[in-house]
């Protein structure tokens, strides 16, 4: 067994059933190896970039490693966005990329990228972009290199790992081939943390002051959601989210109150101007939960701050009680700690105020895409995944979609390189094949890496692709003529999106009217294969998004 074939092994053995990759001479023979799995599906795509993205879309909903893979120099550079994602937004990738044979390094070699001799040095770059970078210089540290790598990609905050195969080590027998051991340790709370937290909530309970949960994504990670509904019912207390956990309970719950952000519902905000103590779980104050970092937006506020990275504590807002746990495993402590303290409980009836059931006071003849939105989730099948692309479409998506029924939706996270959830929807779509996912972007983002429209279609992967079509750079444009009064470069042409749809295999629709935007839908839905839909919407309206003072 050569280490190509160990590293495929090794996949095979902890449950991986995609890897995603592009071809070239380093990493010929794991492609080879990959040729020959019967457990692993292989997607080779038009630039490895996408195979980044696909990767972080595998783990991002699944407990799987998300595995991507590259020749070296160039084609491992493409990785790094994805990788940047992955390390941004606490999810378990592998990336294994080639590197110049011992013998030949410092030559100036065909795609080194060792660092020697004016050459690029790949081995800083991916240890700055990952939890940590490997180089297998001896074939019989392949196993010991890997049971290392995919156990720090899963301890404590999940996150991306690397690691350099050298040309000719590719072909080098394994000679102690084993199977690793995975052995991740759950972060949990110390109890006095937990109690310390429980009595800071019971006291404000026993007072009939408002108490808020604000629920992050390391909740939807965590796997959370029954806990997290035990704890609101338990001790009725109001919730919202932020952006990127939005779903995680139903937003038809009676003590549901939406998102809580710049672009959230008015609903959250008001409750959470009047909340007395707030607990944030699995939630790292990004710029856009926290109306920019505003600096005393906690004033006067009780904050238990729950994160499994002892880093995030304290690190935008000084927290009153701060603990380092995964998100499941501190909230159920917490709810039985609070049982034990007794608290008056009483019957909540928060008001309600989403974007979702403002009536849109528009006369323009494009489309507005708040109308549009809403009608996707209208039809939005259980369970359904919505990826939203960075962009203007992202916060109309945040806004205007209402989920009750399991739904998830996910924004691009804080390092939000545009196209990644172009990308990144056909890789939980192969993570969750029993699950409708769609992927709405702008027209920008999709131009960037629309081209793996052919890799659906080529490997079958059904995702539906909506375009918000306006023609510009629309969030980019609003922040420049908000700041100078003008606006430059933002307008660019749009190719006929039915006709690349049709060319690549797969079915295309355009729509300028909003009635004409359901039945398309519902078709994309019924198809079960990869579809684009084209929507012209008007450009000359934005989403709400607010810096207010709160």
């Amino acid at each position: 067994m050569d280490v190509n074939q160990a590293i495929v092994k090794t996949l095979e053995l902890i449950g991986v059933d995609h890897v995603f990759g592009g071809s070239g001479q380093v990493n010929a023979t794991m492609l080879l190896s990959l040729k020959r799995s019967d457990k692993i599906k292989t997607v080779i795509v038009r630039n490895e970039q996408a195979a980044s993205f696909m990767a972080c879309g595998y783990a991002m909903f699944s407990d799987k490693l998300g595995v991507c893979f590259a020749t070296g120099g160039p084609g491992a550079f493409n990785l790094f966005s994805g990788m940047a994602v992955a390390y941004y937004d606490s999810l378990p990738i592998l990336g294994i990329t080639g590197y110049t044979s011992l013998n030949n390094r410092g030559k100036g070699a065909l795609n080194e990228s060792t660092g020697l001799n004016r050459t690029p040095d790949s081995h800083k770059m991916f240890s700055a972009t990952t939890k940590k970078s490997y180089i297998i210089e001896d074939p019989d540290s392949t196993c010991d290199i890997l049971e290392d790598a995919i156990n720090t990609a899963f301890e404590g905050r999940p996150g991306p790992v690397h690691i350099h195969v050298p040309k000719n080590i590719t072909v080098a027998e394994v000679k102690n081939f084993r199977q690793i051991k995975l052995d991740i340790k759950p972060v949990l709370p110390e109890g006095e943390k937990i109690r310390e937290a429980a009595n800071l909530i019971a006291d404000v309970l026993r007072k009939k002051e408002k108490v808020l949960l604000l629920i992050g994504y390391g909740c939807i990670r965590s796997h959370a959601e029954k806990e997290l509904l035990k704890l609101v019912e338990s001790f009725q207390i109001p919730f919202a989210t932020t952006m990127d956990a939005k779903g995680i309970l139903s937003e038809d719950h009676p003590l549901a109150l939406g998102v809580f952000g710049t672009s959230g519902d008015p609903g959250a905000k008001k409750y959470f101007e009047e909340a007395k103590l707030v607990i944030a779980i699995g939630n790292s104050f990004a710029q856009n939960a926290t109306f920019a970092f505003k600096p005393d937006l906690y004033k006067d506020k009780t904050l238990i701050h729950i994160n499994i990275d002892k880093n995030e504590i304290n690190k935008v807002y000084k927290a009153d009680c701060g603990i380092v746990s995964d998100a499941k495993a501190a909230v159920s402590a917490l709810k039985e700690e609070l049982k034990k303290l007794n608290p008056s409980v009483f019957p909540k009836k928060v008001k309600k105020e989403f974007w979702y059931d403002v009536p849109v006071e528009y006369s323009g003849n494009k489309i507005f895409p708040g109308e549009m939105v809403k009608i996707i989730s209208r039809n939005l099948p259980e369970n359904a995944i919505v990826m939203g692309d960075a962009g203007a479409h992202m916060l109309w998506l945040n806004c205007y979609l209402h989920l009750t029924k399991n739904q998830r939706y996910q924004n691009p996270g804080s390092f939000g390189p545009m196209a990644s959830h172009v990308n990144g929807s056909i890789g939980v779509k192969c993570a969750n094949p029993d699950k409708t996912v769609i992927c709405g972007c702008g027209d920008g983002a999709y131009l960037m890496a629309g081209f793996e429209l052919l890799t659906a279609v080529q490997y079958d992967i059904p995702v539906i692709w909506v375009i918000f079509n306006n023609g510009e750079f629309n969030v980019i444009k609003k922040f420049l003529i908000n700041l100078f009064g003008e606006h430059a470069f933002m307008q660019f042409k749009n190719p006929d999106y039915v006709k690349y749809a049709e060319a690549c295999g797969a079915q295309g629709w355009r729509v300028e009217k909003l009635e004409d935007f359901e039945p398309a839908f519902k078709k994309a839905l019924s198809l079960g294969k990869p579809a684009l839909i084209d929507v012209v919407v008007e450009s000359e309206v934005y989403p709400p998004f607010s810096l207010a003072k709160v």
